[in-house]
């Protein structure tokens, strides 16, 4: 169908129930199919508009590559995309659920390491005492590479987290992490501690839309202004 809108949803957890409560506040019913394992959805009274349930990282991919017009996913998950990746997505609005920090946190008994001043003297004792490199566990290569190259840290080495990143440091894998958070509580619960000034992004979730599908979208977009 030449004018049908497709939207990619996050597929699972608190942010699939945020992302469809505000569409239906919206005046746009989300049904799901009666299949359990189905992946799409419709609006009703809309035969236009078809909803796919989708990781929120393949959103933000689709997004990019124009198979998806709009969707709702996370702010990090786009600052952390490429920059030609980023090019192709607009905002169209930052939503009120889905708040998460990505941040820099040690294990507790760093006790003299409280800021990224005092991570940076870390990393050059573990240079010049072990030849080696402060590894830093994360899911966010990009974030936090940029982070810390504007904050002067240069030594140090991107360890690539597959999950459970707050064990990196206990298992023998990284030195520190970085992490999305929204209350801190997690971290907290692995002996670990955000650095003073180790805030690297604010995040929410987003309404986002293919930047070259905008002309055939703004009647559409303009529901959510």
């Amino acid at each position: 169908m030449k004018d049908l809108i497709t939207i990619g949803l996050p597929s699972k957890g608190r942010l699939k129930d945020k992302a469809i409560s505000f569409f239906n506040d919206k005046g746009l019913k989300i049904l799901n199919s009666e299949k359990e394992r189905n992946y799409f959805g419709t609006i009703e009274n809309n035969p236009k508009i078809r909803i796919i349930f989708l990781h929120a990282k393949e959103i933000i991919q689709r997004l990019g590559d124009g198979t998806l017009d709009i969707g709702v996913s996370g702010l990090d998950l786009l600052k952390e995309s490429d920059q030609n990746l980023q090019a192709r997505i607009n905002i169209q609005k930052k939503l009120d659920f889905g708040n998460a920090n990505l941040v820099i946190a040690v294990p507790d008994d760093w006790i003299d390491v409280q800021t990224i001043a005092d991570l940076e003297e870390v990393s050059f004792d573990i240079r010049s005492k072990r030849n080696a490199r402060l590894r830093v566990a994360t899911k966010y290569p990009n974030l936090t590479n940029d982070f810390l190259i504007s904050k002067g840290v240069t030594q140090y080495k991107l360890i690539t987290s597959l999950g459970a990143t707050e064990t990196y440091p206990f298992i023998g894998s990284s030195e520190i992490i970085t992490d999305i958070t929204s209350t801190g509580k997690t971290l907290a619960d692995n002996n670990l501690r955000v650095l003073k000034d180790g805030l690297i992004l604010r995040s929410n979730a987003c309404l986002f839309f293919a930047k070259k599908k905008a002309a055939k979208l703004q009647p559409f977009l303009k529901s959510f202004v």
